[in-house]
This record gives C-alpha cells, sequence and structure tokens, in this order.
C-alpha cells in the first residue's frame, strides 16, 4: 500500500497486497475444543464417577521412552481441560503407543517392548520429571539402559518405585485418526527447504492463517508456501507417490510452530517422511506426517490462504547478480551502523550512482548526514536491463527481512535480486530473490521499505 503523502512518519514499510480471505477468522483461542471434535460433555461434579483404573503394562529401556516424552511433548495442551494435559499411553501386543493432543495437533510415538493389553493417562509433566528422577546420578550411557516398567500407574526401575497422576480417561478428547502416507519426501530436502520457508510465516497467532505454511501435493511436488504481509517464501519438494496420485492438488496449512518443534526434534532424522494430505473435501481437513515410530497429524487452519501466484512479477527492470557473502557482510555493516548511529529498525538501501556502480548503505533519519553516508561496494552483473535502467535508482529493505531472505540461499554462491519497475528513483513493487541457476526452484518475495520524499 502507497504511504506517499502522509506525513506521521518519515519510514513507511509497505505490505504485500495479499487478496484478503473470504472469510476472516478471529485468533485461535485456547482451550476451545472444536465442535466436530467435541467429546461427551464434562459431567458435573454431582456426576463424576471414579475415573477408570490405568491399566497399561509396559517394560521399555529409559532412554527410548524418554525421547519418546519429548517428542509427544509439542502436542501437549498445557493451558486446557486436566485431561489433555496428559499422555495417552496405549500398551498391547509388545508395543506402547504414547499420544498427546491439544485439539489442533496430535502427536503419537510407538515404541516396541514387551507389553500387555491396557491404557493408562498419566499427567505429562510429572511423568517426564519422575523418569528423570529415576536416573539422577547415573552416568549418560547408564540413564540409557536403566530398565523402566510402567504398571497401570506406577512407574518402577530396580531402585525406585513411585505413583504418577492419573487422569480420567473418558475426558480425554481423541485426536482425528492419522492419514495413511500418499507420498514420501526425502528428510533433507523437506527439512532444508522447510527452513527456508518458514521465517516467512508470520510469529503469532492474531493472523491464524498467516502464521501457518501452506502444504500443496499436486503430482509429484510438495509446494511450501509461507507469508506474513511483508515477505513471501515459496519453495517445492520431490515426492515420491505410494498410491495413485489425487486427480488434483490437495492443500493444508500446516502450524508453523509445530514445523519449528518438528525441525528441533528431528535435526538428526535421515529416514523418509511420509505425507497424508486431506483437504477441504473431508471430515476433518488435516495432515499427517509420519517419520519412523512418530505420526504427527495437524488439523489444518480454517480459511483461504491468500492466492500469491499473480503477486509474483513475470517481467522485470532489473535483475542484478551479486556474489552472496559479499551482499550479506554489506547488509550486516549496514544494519549495524543504523543501530549505531541511526534508529533501531531503520531500512538499509541498495544505492546504484550515476556510473552504475552499488552500494550497500544504512539509511538514517538526518538528510543531511544520508548526502554524506558512503556504502558498501557490492560487484554485481545485470542479467536483466542496462546501467541506464539502475543508475541513481535504490532498493530499501527492512535489514532483518533482506538477511534472513539472504540465508535461505546459504548453499549458492550467488544470488539475483528481480526489481520490477522504479518510481521517482526507488523500488515500489515486490522484489524477487533467486538462485537463477536453473536447479533451484526456490523464490522469495520482499517489500521494498518506502521513504517519505522529504526524507
Amino acid at each position: 500500500m502507497s504511504h506517499r503523502g502522509r506525513r506521521s512518519s518519515p519510514l513507511r514499510c509497505g505490505a504485500l497486497h495479499l487478496p484478503a480471505p473470504a472469510a476472516p477468522l478471529p485468533p485461535l483461542k485456547e482451550a476451545v475444543i472444536p465442535s466436530s471434535l467435541t467429546a461427551t460433555p464434562r459431567p458435573t461434579a454431582e456426576t463424576v464417577s471414579a475415573p477408570a483404573k490405568p491399566t497399561a503394562g509396559t517394560i521399555l529401556n529409559h532412554g527410548e521412552l524418554a525421547r519418546a516424552l519429548k517428542v509427544v511433548e509439542f502436542g501437549v495442551c498445557v493451558k486446557s481441560v486436566e485431561a489433555q494435559r496428559g499422555v495417552l499411553i496405549e500398551t498391547d501386543h509388545n508395543r506402547a503407543k504414547l499420544t498427546t493432543f491439544d485439539y489442533e495437533t496430535a502427536v503419537s510415538v510407538t515404541l516396541t517392548g514387551r507389553a500387555r493389553k491396557g491404557s493408562s493417562l498419566l499427567h505429562f509433566v510429572q511423568l517426564k520429571k519422575a523418569l528423570a528422577a529415576m536416573v539422577a546420578g547415573e552416568t549418560k550411557s547408564r540413564a540409557e539402559g536403566t530398565v523402566v516398567s510402567l504398571t497401570g500407574d506406577l512407574l518402577s526401575t530396580d531402585h525406585l518405585t513411585v505413583p504418577i497422576a492419573a487422569l480420567e480417561r473418558e475426558e480425554f478428547t481423541a485426536p482425528p485418526e492419522p492419514l495413511p502416507s500418499t507420498v514420501t519426501v526425502d528428510a533433507g530436502e523437506f527439512f532444508a527447504e522447510l527452513k527456508r520457508v518458514l521465517p516467512a510465516a508470520a510469529r503469532d497467532d492474531t493472523l491464524p492463517l498467516l502464521s501457518a505454511v501452506k502444504f500443496t501435493l499436486s503430482g509429484q511436488t510438495l509446494t511450501l508456501a509461507a507469508t506474513d504481509r511483508y515477505r513471501l517464501a515459496e519453495g517445492q519438494v520431490r515426492a515420491e507417490a505410494t498410491v495413485r496420485s489425487p486427480d488434483k492438488p490437495l492443500s493444508v496449512l500446516f502450524s508453523a510452530s509445530v514445523l519449528v518443534s518438528l525441525l528441533k526434534q528431528f535435526k538428526t532424522y535421515q529416514g523418509p517422511i511420509g505425507i497424508g494430505l486431506l483437504g477441504e473435501d473431508g471430515d476433518i481437513p488435516r495432515a499427517t506426517l509420519t517419520l519412523g515410530d512418530t505420526q504427527i497429524t495437524v488439523r489444518s487452519r480454517e480459511g483461504e490462504f491468500p492466492q500469491y501466484a499473480a503477486i509474483f512479477p513475470t517481467t522485470f527492470t532489473a535483475s542484478v547478480r551479486m556474489d552472496r557473502a559479499t551482499l550479506v557482510r554489506a547488509a550486516k555493516k549496514s544494519m549495524a551502523m543504523v543501530q549505531a548511529v541511526g534508529s533501531t529498525g531503520g531500512p538499509v538501501a541498495l544505492l546504484w550512482d550515476q556510473e552504475g556502480a552499488l552500494s550497500v548503505a544504512p539509511v538514517i533519519a538526518d538528510p543531511e548526514a544520508q548526502s554524506r553516508v558512503r556504502g558498501t561496494n557490492v560487484p554485481h552483473t545485470l542479467t536483466c536491463g542496462t546501467g541506464k535502467d539502475v543508475a541513481e535508482q535504490s532498493v530499501r529493505f527492512n535489514p532483518a527481512f533482506l538477511l534472513a531472505a539472504l540465508d535461505a540461499f546459504s548453499h549458492k554462491d550467488s544470488v539475483t535480486l528481480h526489481i520490477k519497475e522504479f518510481e521517482d528513483g526507488h523500488a515500489a513493487r515486490p522484489v524477487v530473490l533467486s538462485a537463477d541457476d536453473g536447479q533451484d526452484n526456490y523464490r522469495h518475495l520482499l517489500m521494498p521499505v518506502r521513504v517519505h520524499a522529504s526524507a
């Protein structure tokens, strides 16, 4: 949006003109159970009966149980009804399945071990702390191999036995069924592309649709997209079908915060990742990721993600190829200088002089002082346009956004900046960063910072 003519502030950062969703949603609220998943109404104090006796029974190594609890932790709903603060442990046929569900995200881990048929809903935090206390004072290797048994609500080792708080199994809202995988993707490729796309997602839930990553499966391609209105990132991952490909593309809005937790928990995972998607045509639109013994099922955010394809320009006044490392160093110096002598949050600028030489410089509030600033020279090549097209022009960016975009190309030697057009000496429309090597389909769109004419 243009801020030309406004005088309330010299600097304005324009937002991307993203089409509004058909029906904007209010922020997600804590402890609101979707009607499609609502369990039997909670009994009143007068009708509460004794909780079902915990009956799970299994024997596992301490290390694998501790790892499983760490994984399912991000499905625990800590600010909800008591039952959703627990971990459901179901045992049968030499396996133990741990499940948590916070009404949006369900996480389950299946472990192999001696087991008998039964189930227990135990207080998650107490179980996690008690498990750690069981091996206090032991070496790491000895703790890992310690045999732990769970009988109902009793947690035991050779040295200690302690009861864990049991919660009412009947009050636990069961998650939707995990979806079978329709495609698999390479974990390394998937995680690498997620790391590139996630920085563009909104950081809070005031705009629920934008604090998600859009997964779109079309044929043999999984497309990931995220935007916070000031930048937009899109990447693609090769997908291998495990069943017949769907007749039309399937899309799901996957919580960005869950994906951040996923990256932390599975940063060393190297196996394939199974992906199942159920779009708006299904009963409960959702996605399931399967990583070995772990399944993560997330309800799709409701609403329509912005139709962003038309936002990416297809023609450009100039395309500028630069050495990525040189540009990063120049941007970091300018950002630090803005903070030192300018104003926190001020932009940095790519400036071309009369001869078409490029430099990166801090933008400070004082126009007279700005005229004396000399930036860091950045060698470049124009792959589209001429020196006359860029002479005495500039592009101004939020430096943190620019550096985050450049970080997405950390495995590349160069990066290309595509500029659609200039107005009054400045780029006013979204610009696109890409690798332009014919092998990388990732693209990152940035909205320039607009500067008041008097600045």
